[in-house]
């Protein structure tokens, strides 16, 4: 059977995020897009912010950071196998699922979080918008 004909100005790349690893182009399930995902990862700051000002403030005001980072992670481990995602996900309309399919279970939220405070696996994607630290996890991030 011939394969079908390429774009040559595509590089190979899929024609939408999520293509490739059959997630629908718009809708539900589709790739959560990058404005989406920052404004996510805002609002969970704040509740991490709260309790690490709450419990874990300096006598002169200032915050622990490797506690707030902790607390962030905490709640994102937390949230995202109980929940489907964290607070940001949810309310902006998002959630995690298995690329596989079925429940993301513990593990994945936990690899998926420790290389999300890392930063650098976030901010490395690939054809799809998936960070790798949603590809090392078997994880995307999409709209519900």
């Amino acid at each position: 059977m011939p394969s079908e004909p390429r774009n040559p100005a595509s590089n190979g790349a899929s024609d939408w995020p999520g293509r490739r690893i059959g997630l629908p182009q718009t809708g539900s399930l589709s790739i959560a897009r990058p404005g989406r995902r920052i404004a996510a990862l805002v609002i969970d700051q704040a509740p991490a912010y709260l309790l690490a000002y709450a419990f874990f403030r300096s006598p002169d005001g200032f915050i622990d950071g490797l506690a707030l980072t902790l607390l962030f992670a905490a709640l994102q481990i937390l949230f995202i196998p109980t929940i489907g995602g964290s607070i940001g996900h949810r309310v902006l309309g998002m959630r995690v699922i298995a690329i596989g399919g079925g429940w993301v279970g513990v593990w994945r939220p936990i690899v998926r979080t420790l290389l999300l405070v890392l930063v650098i696996p976030a901010l490395i994607w690939d054809a799809d918008q998936r960070g790798m630290h949603d590809k090392i996890a078997g994880t995307a991030l999409v709209r519900y």
